[in-house]
C-alpha cells in the first residue's frame, strides 16, 4: 500500500514539474525582447518599420525551402539594409539609417539588442550558418524567443540535415519548430548549396574544392540579398584592399575586431589575411568582397560604414571582363542529378565550416 502512494506521489511531482516547466518556457518566448522593453539608446528614434503593400511584387526565391513543408520562400523588399558583423559598425551610430530600409539582413549571432545605436534595432531576415546554430540556440531569447516575424535561413552541408538522428542541424530545427511553431524557418537546398559553389567558380575562376576554400556566411547572404533585394545598403564591409599592407601604412588606420559584439576578439584584418593566405581549407574574405565590388558595380549596391565605392576596371580588365548580371543568377538546377549533388555535397561537408 505504501509503495502505491509513493509511486502516485512521484507521479504527481513529475507531471508537476513537467508543466511548470512548459509554462516557464511559454512565458519566457512571450516575453518582449531587451530591444523593445527597456528604454532606448539615447539618440535612437525609434520609427515604426516600412509597411510592405498588398502591390509590392513577390519573388519567389527557389532554392531556399521551408522546414515544414519544403515549400519555397516567397519574399520581396525595395529596399534592405545588409548589416555585417564587424567592428566597424562600432561608434558609426547608423542604426537609424539602417532601420529605414523595408527589410533588414543579419548574419548567424550578431544581436541588436544593446546595439541599436550603431547596428539597428530590426531584423526582418536572419541567415545561419550550421556551425552558428549552437550558438543561436544559447542565446535564444534574444535571437529567437522574441524574434517571431523574422525569417530565418539556414545553411549546411547534407550530413547535417540527415533525418536518421544523426543530422545535427536537421535535429535542432526540429526541436526549435515544435518548441516556436510559429517561426519561419528555411533550409538551403543541397541544389542551391552546389549552385553557389559554381558561382563562386565563374566569379573567381577558382575551384572552390581544389582551392581549398570554404565559402563564408556573407557569401550566401550577399547572394540571396541580390535574388530578394531592389536596392542594397551594406552596412561595415570594408573595400577588397582595405587590409593590404600599403593600405594600411598610409592611412594608419586602427584596428578594429572581428565582431561588434566581441570587442577583445581576433581583429578584422589578421582574420582576413590569414584566411586569404592559408593553404589548409579557410574563406576567402578578400576575394569575396572582390566580387561583391564587382557586382556592385552593375547593381544597386552601396557600401557604408565604411562608405566606398567600387573602382572602375582598369581598360585590359575590361576587355577581358565577362562579368555581368546574368552571372549573379545561380547555375540552374537542372545541371545537377540529386545523386550528384548529395556525393558532392557529403564529400566537402567536412571542410564546410563557417566562422
Amino acid at each position: 500500500m505504501k509503495t502505491r502512494v509513493r509511486q502516485g506521489i512521484i507521479g504527481v511531482l513529475v507531471i508537476t514539474t513537467v508543466t511548470g516547466f512548459m509554462v516557464m518556457y511559454n512565458n519566457t518566448s512571450r516575453a518582449p525582447s531587451p530591444s523593445s522593453s527597456s528604454q532606448p539608446e539615447a539618440g535612437v528614434i525609434l520609427e515604426e518599420p516600412p509597411k510592405r503593400s498588398t502591390t509590392d511584387p513577390i519573388t519567389v526565391l527557389r532554392g531556399y525551402k521551408s522546414f515544414v513543408d519544403q515549400k519555397p520562400l516567397k519574399m520581396h523588399c525595395s529596399s534592405c539594409s545588409l548589416v555585417s558583423s564587424s567592428g566597424q559598425l562600432t561608434g558609426g551610430r547608423r542604426g537609424e539609417e539602417i532601420d529605414r530600409a523595408q527589410c533588414v539582413i543579419r548574419m548567424n549571432d550578431a544581436p541588436s539588442a544593446h546595439f541599436q545605436r550603431d547596428v539597428g534595432r530590426r531584423t526582418d531576415l536572419r541567415v545561419v550558418a550550421h556551425s552558428s546554430l549552437p550558438r543561436v540556440l544559447s542565446r535564444r531569447q534574444e535571437l529567437l524567443n522574441a524574434s517571431q516575424d523574422t525569417v530565418f535561413i539556414f545553411w549546411g552541408p547534407s550530413s547535417s540535415m540527415r533525418r536518421d538522428g544523426k543530422g545535427t542541424m536537421f535535429n535542432s530545427l526540429k526541436l526549435v519548430k515544435r518548441l516556436l511553431p510559429r517561426h519561419k524557418l528555411y533550409v538551403v537546398s543541397q541544389r542551391k548549396m552546389l549552385s553557389l559553389d559554381e558561382l563562386f567558380k565563374n566569379e573567381t575562376g577558382m575551384d572552390r574544392k581544389g582551392s581549398k576554400s570554404w565559402l563564408s556566411t556573407g557569401w550566401f547572404t550577399m547572394s540571396l540579398a541580390t535574388e530578394l533585394c531592389g536596392s542594397i545598403n551594406v552596412f561595415g564591409m570594408v573595400p577588397p584592399d582595405f587590409c593590404s599592407p600599403a593600405s594600411n601604412s598610409s592611412t594608419q588606420r586602427p584596428s578594429v575586431p572581428y565582431h561588434y559584439y566581441e570587442p577583445r576578439g581576433r581583429s578584422e584584418c589578421s582574420t582576413y589575411l590569414s584566411n586569404e593566405r592559408s593553404q589548409k581549407g579557410s574563406h576567402r574574405f578578400v576575394t569575396e568582397k572582390s566580387v561583391f565590388a564587382s557586382w556592385a558595380r552593375t547593381h544597386p549596391i552601396r557600401f557604408q560604414q565604411p562608405d566606398w565605392t567600387p573602382r572602375s576596371p582598369a581598360p585590359d580588365a575590361m576587355a577581358t571582363n565577362t562579368s555581368d548580371t546574368r552571372q549573379l543568377q545561380p547555375v540552374p538546377d537542372s545541371r545537377h542529378t540529386d545523386v550528384q549533388i548529395n556525393s558532392q555535397i557529403d564529400r566537402q561537408a567536412s571542410r564546410q565550416v563557417n566562422r
